[in-house]
């Protein structure tokens, strides 16, 4: 029996809910399917006996992936934010998500092939732009705007009045 938590992220999938879950307990550590629940009965876009939801955890988080059908799309008005601690952990988060037929999008911020929007933050991006030295997080915070996947290098380059995004 699954554990019940206060607050779970729900999550519409068209059909493929335990094949997102799957993919979120091989890609991200303290993550896992938890379990899968077929429907009862007939429902607007299923049969008896299929997948209906599919609950699982991702960093933590408790989740539910309902198979809903069609009707609705995942847009960034949601999005998981993944902290990371150096080039080499974000570089695997993102090749996992845009290798496994997802699209990069612009500052840290990807899809993966269900939709579903990541930001994949370096630790050391949140403490460039938030740097006290206002023109230094200007810079880093320039520096990001051109990027698709953070480069950390490039993000210290740019704080420390270096690289492209220098004045």
């Amino acid at each position: 029996m699954s554990k019940t938590h206060k607050n779970t992220i729900c999550l519409w999938y068209d059909g493929d809910a335990e094949s997102a879950a799957a993919f979120y307990a091989a890609t991200f550590p303290d993550s896992s399917v938890d379990s899968v629940h077929r429907a009862p009965g007939d429902y607007p876009s299923g049969k008896q006996g299929q997948v209906l939801t599919v609950q699982f955890t991702v960093l933590g988080i408790p989740c539910l992936g309902i198979n809903g059908g069609p009707m609705f799309k995942h847009s960034e008005a949601f999005s998981f934010q993944v902290s990371t601690a150096d080039q080499a952990e974000t570089d695997r988060y993102w090749d996992a998500i845009v290798g496994n037929g997802g699209q990069e999008s612009a500052c840290g911020w990807c899809k993966d092939k269900w939709g579903v929007s990541w930001q994949i933050t370096p630790a050391a991006l949140m403490q460039a732009i938030s740097d006290p030295d206002r023109a230094a997080a200007k810079r880093a915070f320039e520096a990001m705007m051109k990027m698709r996947k953070i480069d950390i290098a490039a993000i210290e380059a740019a704080r420390l009045g270096g690289g492209p995004a220098a004045v």
